[in-house]
């Protein structure tokens, strides 16, 4: 028999009812800002118009485009095992990535919204043999719906920060039921691990970072020589995956660095590349001239910045530039995965706000194998230095590498951990929890 639902959850349910018809104008918002697909509406309300496969399948829900790079080694090792896997999102960018990048056998929807009714709607067509959320997806909702099922069900890859561990333990009776919803944990790290389990997790295992097993980005071959021609000699450097506010910053330090290299050429790639039009603008206001990838606009000798304004082209970026400022760390993105950078052997330059990998980047910054700069205005010197010193780029790049290779081989233990829940099999019950007593 399930475990009864703590007085806190079951009004957090009763508002997701109350508030139902409130997702449809906040949809339709989304939608005409392209945060949305319309004709994709009925997946976020728990409605598919695709059939559910025949036989066992694996559902894995991945918030955003990082999530979903970290994920797709394992679902790729899923499906060759012969396994369906349904990928949920909830970003746009996310599903367009699905959609390129998913192997036969497996296919994407959006994630339902959290409340009964999405939720219930869903997992009645679906039928998931196992579910999986990746890294800090914690949706009460959801957990709840999953548990009262009995669906085998894990968090993959999972981190907790301490203050995000401090705020739950604030209310041990709706965290221990909400943490005992999963039979599986699989930590980023011990730190994560030791949290989860003060969470009242069932079982915690640390594998490692699934993003350190990331394949080498692919890039299209006829199109870095027709750029790295264009480029012909000139100094370049990439501010790769940026923010609001963050192409400013971007900017502005290409300004200063371009009276050190007069024929300087920064490649700036937006987060979301639906920005682009707005970020373009930008570009033109602050005096520079502009070409862009997706408009097939070519690089002469009198182009300033290189807009790569497509989706799932990281790897010809990379390659382009010897040193990348990695956006989402000047403001609260969190930060975003160094791997693919570092596996094509671009220095590494981020703002401190890393929180989404903040352990890969304490390593990294501890063996000098990233640079870390505090403040915008320190971002020019940063480029500075590593583009005027090519054998301590180098050096950087390296210790970066080795710091990845060492820590691989995630993959392989996280699936031979998944091994019972896709055999069906429940884990142990959740231990005793020690936290005291609460809502």
């Amino acid at each position: 028999m399930a475990e009864r639902r703590p007085v806190l959850l079951s009004i957090y349910r009763a508002f997701g009812w109350a508030l139902t018809p409130l997702l449809h104008l906040l949809f339709s918002r989304r939608s005409k800002g392209g945060k949305e697909i319309a004709h994709r509406k009925g997946e976020r309300f728990g409605v598919s118009q695709k059939p559910r496969p025949q036989g066992l399948l694996v559902w894995i829900h991945a918030a955003s485009v990082g999530e979903t790079m970290s994920i797709l080694p394992l679902i790729q090792k899923l499906a060759g095992d012969g396994h369906s896997v349904l990928l949920t999102s909830v970003t746009v960018t996310a599903a367009e990535l699905a959609d390129k990048r998913l192997p036969d056998g497996c296919f994407h929807q959006f994630t339902p919204y959290d409340t009964p009714t999405c939720v219930s709607g869903f997992l009645d067509h679906w039928r998931p043999d196992l579910a999986m959320v990746v890294e800090s997806e914690i949706w009460p909702c959801l957990f709840d719906e999953i548990h009262q099922r009995g669906i085998p069900f894990a968090l993959l890859n999972a981190r907790m920060s301490e203050g995000s561990c401090r705020n739950w333990m604030r209310a041990p009776r709706i965290s221990k039921y909400i943490f005992g919803c999963l039979d599986l944990v699989l930590a980023q790290s011990s730190a994560d691990q030791d949290r989860f389990n003060k969470l009242g997790c069932r079982q915690v295992e640390t594998p490692g970072n699934l993003k350190f097993d990331a394949a080498e980005p692919a890039a299209d071959g006829a199109a870095l020589k027709t750029l790295k021609t264009q480029i012909a000699d000139r100094p370049i450097w990439l501010a790769a995956l940026t923010h609001p506010g963050e192409d400013e910053i971007a900017l502005a330090a290409h300004a200063r660095l371009r009276q050190t290299f007069p024929d300087l050429l920064l490649v700036l790639v937006p987060r979301h590349p639906a920005r682009a039009d707005e970020v373009a603008e930008l570009i033109g206001a602050r005096g520079h001239t502009l070409a862009r990838r997706s408009k097939a606009e070519v690089l002469t000798l009198h182009t300033d910045v290189y807009l790569g304004d497509t989706l799932g082209e990281m790897g010809l970026f990379y390659r382009l530039a010897p040193v990348t400022f990695l956006g989402g760390s000047f403001n609260d993105a969190g930060g975003h995965n160094p791997v693919e950078a570092v596996l094509l052997g671009s220095a590494l330059i981020t703002g401190p706000k890393v929180a989404n990998a903040r352990a890969v980047y304490k390593d990294l910054w501890d063996e000098k194998a990233g640079v870390q700069v505090m403040q915008p205005e320190k971002l020019t010197e940063a480029v500075i230095d590593l583009l005027q010193n090519s054998e301590v780029r180098a050096e950087q790049a390296d210790r970066a590498m080795q710091l990845i290779i060492k820590g691989r081989g995630a993959l392989q233990r996280s699936a031979d951990l998944l091994k019972p829940l896709l055999a069906g099999q429940k884990l142990s019950s959740a231990p005793e929890n020690n936290n005291g007593q609460g809502a």
